[in-house]
């Protein structure tokens, strides 16, 4: 039924695509076009918040001629760079992103939205012989893409790399992470964009520091110091709070979606690398343990090596054809 039903796609969208013939680059180095239609293949990076998605993507993007699409619903809009978490200009590494800061903030960005563009960019990204790896944390985009996109299910192959990290670990990393985020100038963002009659239920307001904060912002002016420092520390609080539970939410979903794909889906173990954190061996930890395997794993989907879903341990050898990686100082101190 399936292949019935992608060969009467073929031909129907023959017309739009018969110019086109996707480069591909093979184990060798060879760059050669294919036939427009065979199934076209795109890398997920997904995991709870905190827990290294665009680290992961970019340092992918690093070794494969790929480009980096956004899946996260926050960072789709404009501004509040700090809150919302989002890679600078350093950590983008010159890797193309899609999706990104696009949005009109007071605008609501769907599902449907983002499929659209999703469509969009990876038309775009093949058109030029590329690869696309859709990386972020909102698996509510990446569910009604994957599953209830008929079209997509025709036309992509997927694979699904879920980057892990222990819960108690990650919640002491959020933590940490919050208080950088403050410390870089969070409640300034947050400050700029305040405005009390706002809908904090609507486009980027719904951002995890946005309510969190408007007591603080409502008494700023008049409170005394004591008051102010207080509500001031307990938005912060409920900031690491309401990120916690984003990230235990993330993860059922991720659970879920798992149990759906299953030998699609390939879980990388990074808790070592966060608990090794701030040492000097970090970077060969996440080398050995999450970009190495990572890299492997898509290597063997891009190039059909070796059927998906077998294990990895965390000695596996990285093909030699593929680039060695990219020295990654601007991100080895923030992991997003």
């Amino acid at each position: 039924m399936i292949k019935h039903l992608r060969y009467k796609m073929k031909v129907a969208l023959s017309s739009a695509y018969k110019q086109v013939q996707p480069l591909v680059m093979n184990f060798q180095g060879e760059i050669k076009a294919r036939d427009p239609f065979y199934t076209r293949k795109v890398v997920f990076v997904m995991g709870a918040t905190g827990t290294g998605k665009s680290r992961l993507a970019i340092d992918l993007a690093t070794r494969f001629p790929a480009e980096v699409i956004n899946s996260d619903k926050m960072q789709v809009y404009k501004g509040l760079n700090i809150v919302t978490n989002k890679v600078t200009e350093e950590e983008c590494q010159s890797v193309p992103h899609h999706l990104m800061s696009f949005v009109d903030p007071d605008s609501d960005f769907t599902a449907t939205d983002f499929q659209n563009h999703t469509s969009m960019a990876l038309q775009s990204i093949y058109s030029q012989g590329r690869i696309p790896i859709i990386a972020g944390g909102s698996n509510s985009f990446i569910d009604a893409l994957v599953n209830d996109n008929p079209e997509f299910q025709l036309m992509y192959d997927c694979c699904f790399l879920w980057v892990d990290v222990s819960s108690p670990v990650l919640q002491s990393f959020v933590s940490e992470r919050v208080d950088r985020m403050v410390r870089a100038g969070l409640v300034e963002e947050l400050r700029n964009m305040y405005d009390p009659e706002a809908d904090n239920n609507r486009g980027i307001r719904r951002a995890i520091g946005v309510s969190e904060m408007d007591q603080y912002f409502r008494a700023e002016a008049t409170a005394d110091d004591q008051t102010r420092t207080g509500l001031m520390e307990a938005g912060i609080a409920k900031i690491k709070e309401n990120t916690c539970t984003l990230a235990q939410r993330q993860l059922q979903k991720i659970r879920r979606l798992n149990s759906l794909w299953n030998r699609s889906m390939h879980r990388i173990d990074a808790t070592e690398v966060f608990l090794k954190q701030g040492k000097p061996e970090a970077y060969e930890v996440w080398e050995r343990l999450v970009a190495g395997p990572s890299t492997t794993i898509v290597g063997q989907f891009l190039f059909d090596e070796q059927p998906m879903g077998f294990p990895v341990s965390p000695d596996t050898t990285i093909p030699s054809i593929i680039s060695a990686p990219v020295p990654m100082a601007a991100v080895a101190a923030a992991t997003h």
